[in-house]
């Protein structure tokens, strides 16, 4: 046999057997609620983002409810510079004044959430975008943290029969964490942390975070030492002794919060690899870190 005729075969088997593989999840997750926190560096890749919509829209093909809250921290510092704004952090926070508060609405809104519905539904899926204040999807209220960081709010209050009554008919709703109060103050809401509320309101079966790591690591320098699977106690033991730092703190405790809400499982993965959710839910080794009860 050819060597070219014989890799190809081998490449063919290797796809019927992760297909194989598959099937068991599939079965499984049918009609369950997935809750996806997309953003990082892998929204600025079109090609990824190319092929991670349309793992989402064979997600929702094979009967996954599907509901995606977005990030786009790198577009609003572009747009900023664009009009001459100043782009001001503390402690890896943005500071959003009122201005500011404007450009991030513009921007999550007015452009990647809508370039994410565009290309859902060219994909051959059914997506509708929204924010906080679409059908007072979810209210907000100001941070503790206010006076050092500007309009940063958190979540108060969700609705969920407008994402039920959407996911039931098929739709892929694609939320930006932008919500207001009850006067109508607009607030910069972490998405993390819209995605979890949203997940632990929703008791939904998998809260997924795609990030610009592979998990949760044993040594933060090490991309090799990813732990693959702890629960509640061991993660919050891991913040203590700071194995557990940065970036990964909030992540880890939105995780830790939508578990203690309801939520069956959270999934942290790399959204920089090609088919990272697929590889991660539709398989028996996974490629990030879950986070158990």
């Amino acid at each position: 046999m050819p060597n070219k005729i014989k890799k190809n075969s081998v490449l063919s088997m290797q796809r019927v057997e992760v297909l194989s593989q598959a099937l068991p999840y599939i079965q499984k997750f049918n009609q369950k609620i997935f809750v996806v926190k997309y953003g990082g560096s892998a929204m600025n890749d079109p090609e990824l983002k190319k092929e991670t919509i349309n793992d989402f829209a064979l997600l929702s093909c094979v009967g996954i409810k599907l509901i995606v809250v977005h990030g786009g921290g790198p577009e609003i510092s572009m747009m900023s510079k664009r009009l001459n704004l100043p782009v001001k952090f503390i402690d890896g926070q943005r500071v959003t004044d009122k201005k500011t508060m404007e450009i991030v609405e513009m921007v999550l809104v007015g452009k990647v959430q809508k370039d994410l519905v565009n290309l859902i539904n060219v994909s051959g899926a059914k997506a509708i975008g929204l924010c906080g204040k679409d059908g007072k999807l979810f209210s907000a209220k100001p941070s503790s943290k206010m006076k050092k960081y500007g309009f940063i709010g958190e979540v108060k209050s969700i609705d969920t029969s407008i994402l039920m009554t959407l996911v039931e008919k098929g739709f892929i709703p694609v939320i930006s964490s932008v919500g207001a109060d009850h006067s109508g103050q607009n607030y910069n809401i972490n998405a993390d942390s819209v995605a979890s509320s949203i997940a632990s309101a929703l008791k939904s079966s998998k809260l997924i975070l795609m990030t610009d790591t592979r998990g949760v690591l044993k040594n933060s320098k090490n991309p090799d030492s990813l732990i693959s699977k702890i629960n509640i106690i061991e993660a919050e033991r891991l913040i203590k002794k700071k194995i557990i730092s940065g970036g990964m703190i909030p992540k880890t405790k939105a995780a830790i919060s939508a578990l203690k809400s309801g939520v069956d499982a959270v999934h942290i993965i790399n959204g920089n690899l090609k088919h990272s959710i697929l590889l991660e839910v539709l398989t028996n080794t996974g490629i990030g870190t879950m986070i158990t009860k």
